[in-house]
């Protein structure tokens, strides 16, 4: 069950993830099913500032060209705009789970709309590429704190029968603003400078932090809990290593035909990094001060779920990378076309999360899960059989199916995983979902684009294309399976054991 949240209006704080007041059992009352006026106030506010960082993600992916030309740098340069904001993303994202327990809510959502919004302001006036460099990681800082904030809070304030429908709502946010990105940055480039890509995002930026400082009051008391830098030391080559050796890979930078010494040099101390990271957080649990707790994954619902999302994030980045390539490259449409080419797809996921969080309500995730793996596998497959001559409109039906299947896993997903967690792992299971999908991302990425350059290079671009898809294809159907193990999952108070 989750912990009961009553008004706060005399502004103190409520129960939050590692501050539980008054705890209830499996046995005790069912918790409310109405949320407080002030629960709906912090959730919209959050999620405002979600949409609003995770739309600048994509934003510049489309603006690379006319950045090479404006500041005067070449691809493997220009590139670093979207490599660092990602190992950025990569390394801070582990630490959000020491983050939100050691903070307040309030001093997050500051800190973390306070780096994104100060990040925004100093791209926008940006006098070369350093700086601009520059002030993408410290947006990045901001993103990467953003999505685990919302996630903690919504599992803290909402009522279990209720979190479904507000899950639904996250994926307008986390599906709807990266495929609105390429459109608005294609739009903003057709009329303006580069610079108001962050001049146009810059007031909804400050104005969901003037929002958040008047309204957003305190879910829970901040924790002692003591840091272990060494673990911190340990996100940067373990993380940072495999998103970077993953995305080196994946971006086939510099007309490189294969994986150089660099990116293969990463991966390698990334991956043993990674391994060290591990065993130190098994052993910091003893002390119950691990940077990620691991403990999660004693929760089987939680493991099968976040191995669901590592699937479903890989197919998702098969349909942003690719299909864009394909788009562009064989059917030699503008990125502004393009881009409103998969529009419709991105507005179909976000739209529907509400619906298919109502419906995880009343009928769990299994008949959503499967389904929507079933129509992952078959649109992937359609994916694959495309040719130069294949109807733009066909390829838009596809993909808003494609988007349709990932909306059905996405929310499902979410919600059965982080459900059976007790409060005090509430912070650190959003933090480690939060955290596998940047590295399947990274990892969908690097291994599709690298059998389409393949492929393309002794074949045609069809057929590296007709490779890629298929390999997606039989990536996903491990979805099947993984959906076919989904089960409803109740809340665990303190102290309740592993389902």
């Amino acid at each position: 069950m989750s912990t009961e949240v009553s008004p706060n209006a005399g502004g103190q704080s409520v129960p939050a993830a590692g501050t539980v007041a008054e705890p209830r059992t499996g046995t005790g009352p069912a918790a409310p099913e109405k949320m407080s006026r002030e629960s709906v106030t912090i959730i919209s506010t959050l999620l405002v500032a979600t949409f609003v960082v995770i739309l600048n993600e994509t934003i510049m992916n489309v603006a690379l060209q006319r950045l090479m030309v404006d500041l005067r740098v070449d691809a493997p340069t220009v590139q670093w705009l979207s490599t660092g904001f990602m190992l950025t993303m990569a390394v801070v994202i582990p630490t959000t789970g020491f983050i939100l327990q050691s903070l307040s809510t309030r001093a997050v959502f500051m800190l973390a709309m306070g780096l994104f919004a100060g990040g925004t302001a100093l791209a926008a006036v940006a006098p070369g590429f350093e700086v601009l460099l520059l002030a993408r990681i410290v947006q990045a800082g901001g993103t990467a704190i953003m999505l685990p904030l919302l996630m903690t809070t919504i599992l803290t304030l909402v009522p279990l029968a209720r979190r479904g429908a507000v899950m639904g709502n996250v994926s307008i946010a986390i599906s709807v603003a990266p495929a609105m990105g390429p459109t608005v940055s294609g739009l903003i480039l057709e009329h303006f400078t580069w610079r108001f890509m962050f001049v146009f995002v810059l007031p909804v930026a400050l104005a969901a932090l003037a929002i958040g400082a008047k309204f957003l009051t305190n879910v829970g008391e901040a924790e002692k809990t003591k840091l272990d830098f060494s673990s911190v030391l340990l996100t940067v080559p373990a993380f940072g290593g495999l998103v970077y050796g993953l995305s080196q890979i994946g971006g086939g930078h510099g007309g490189q035909s294969g994986p150089g010494a660099a990116a293969i040099a990463a991966l390698v101390i990334g991956v043993a990094a990674l391994a060290v990271f591990i065993l130190r957080q098994v052993r910091l649990q003893k002390a119950a001060a691990p940077l990620l707790d691991l403990r999660a994954f004693k929760f089987r619902m939680f493991t099968v779920s976040v191995l669901l999302m590592v699937v479903a994030m890989m197919a998702l980045f098969g349909g942003v990378i690719l299909l864009p390539l394909y788009l562009q490259e064989v059917r030699g449409l503008g990125s502004l076309e393009t881009g409103l080419a998969l529009l419709p797809g991105g507005l179909a996921m976000g739209l529907l999360g509400p619906v298919i969080g109502r419906a995880f309500d009343r009928v769990g995730p299994l008949p959503l899960t499967v389904t929507g793996s079933i129509l992952m596998v078959v649109t992937l497959w359609q994916f694959s059989m495309l040719d130069a001559g294949t109807a733009v409109w066909w390829i838009i039906t596809l993909h808003v199916g494609l988007s349709f299947g990932l909306a059905l896993l996405f929310t499902p997903a979410f919600t059965t995983g982080l459900n059976p967690l007790p409060p005090h792992l509430y912070s650190h299971g959003s933090a480690i979902m939060s955290t596998t999908q940047q590295v399947a991302g990274a990892a969908g990425t690097a291994l599709l684009v690298s059998i389409f350059a393949v492929v393309s290079a002794t074949s045609g671009l069809v057929a590296g294309m007709s490779a890629a898809f298929l390999t997606a294809t039989v990536i996903a159907l491990a979805a099947v399976v993984l959906s076919a193990m989904m089960r409803k999952t109740e809340g665990a108070g303190p102290g309740h054991g592993a389902h």
